[in-house]
């Protein structure tokens, strides 16, 4: 591991302040920025320490939803008794991801910012254009079995690995950050960024800005489901995963909210196919159409091709589960 500085902030003012040099970086739980910095995928110059700051709890907003601090952790988050109520998807796909003591160390902050499982991206003899721009992409013609089939470029395939962002997009999250230039709020549907040609930019942070915390939207009445197809029951993560957040009335999908794991460079949602479920009776050919419009931009790269057709089988069963008995 390369020398670097240490800083612990005492307010978050001297955080940001700290946070605004060349070269530096906000760590918290650090379960994957320490992980890449062993592995010298990444090298800051300083490491702001924000364990120290007020932003470890969880609260009711104006509008009848959840403010999550970002230092929240994610066992503290699934075990909230609001969120298990009012946000299950949420309980669910944190319970799904990472093991118990990455989870009580891991943050709600961290978790939106942690970098992706693509092989190459970790083995700096490889080249890696989202580590080192310019390189080339190892996982384009190389194995690729966990990488991206929708929304992918020329110059990365490599694809997002949080599962609690995937239930945050279905929710409708806003991420509220903090920096040099004041506050603003980004939704969290538009916070992470696909690869194009520059993979290594991977969310809408400007640099020095801090996520102060994530708000979701009051719930509404809905059964929500999250379910994630992974290579073992455990500690591994999606190879497809969605969450489904569906609202019936008299036998018709009155609200439809999909977000989708492992296909694409961020958390993946489709408006359109939402749009194509609501107000429709719940039906096989229904389902059929609202996968076929899910992906028919869908491209494999050899080893992952598998997962055209797993996502499909895998959205019509949790379509199937989320209107099942209100048909």
């Amino acid at each position: 591991m390369k020398p670097f500085e240490y800083t612990r902030a005492g307010s978050q003012a001297d955080a940001l302040a700290a946070g605004a040099a060349e070269g530096a970086r906000f760590i918290a739980g650090g379960t994957n920025l320490l992980d890449l910095m062993k592995l010298e995928v990444m090298a800051p110059d300083r490491l702001v320490d924000i364990t120290r700051l007020d932003m470890g709890r969880i609260t009711p907003s104006d509008d009848g939803g959840l403010r999550i601090g970002a230092l929240v952790t994610n066992s503290d988050l699934a075990a909230d008794d609001r969120v298990r109520r009012d946000y299950p998807v949420l309980s669910r796909a944190l319970l799904a991801g990472a093991s118990g003591q990455l989870r009580n160390k891991a943050t709600t902050g961290g978790n939106l910012l942690q970098r992706t499982r693509c092989y190459y991206f970790y083995d700096t003899d490889m080249p890696c254009n989202k580590r080192e721009p310019g390189t080339g992409c190892s996982a384009i013609g190389g194995f690729n079995r966990i990488h991206a089939i929708l929304g992918a470029s020329e110059q990365c395939i490599a694809t997002h690995p949080s599962d609690m962002a995937v239930a945050m997009q279905a929710l409708e999250a806003v991420v509220e950050v903090d920096g040099p230039n004041g506050t603003r709020e980004i939704p969290l549907m538009s916070f992470h960024r696909l690869a194009g040609d520059t993979p290594d930019v991977e969310t809408e942070l400007a640099p020095g800005e801090l996520i102060v915390a994530v708000r979701l939207p009051a719930p509404v009445p809905s059964r929500q489901i999250y379910r994630k197809v992974r290579d073992r029951a455990s500690y591994a993560f999606a190879l497809v995963s969605i969450a489904a957040v569906v609202r019936m009335e008299g036998g018709t999908m009155r609200t439809v909210r999909l977000a989708f794991g492992g296909l694409a460079h961020k958390p993946w949602r489709n408006t359109d196919i939402e749009a194509l479920l609501e107000g429709e009776t719940p039906s096989a050919d229904l389902f059929d159409r609202a996968a076929d419009a899910l992906l028919v931009d869908a491209t494999g790269h050899g080893s992952n091709d598998f997962k055209i057709p797993l996502v499909r089988r895998t959205l019509k069963a949790v379509l199937s589960e989320a209107t099942k008995g209100e048909a």
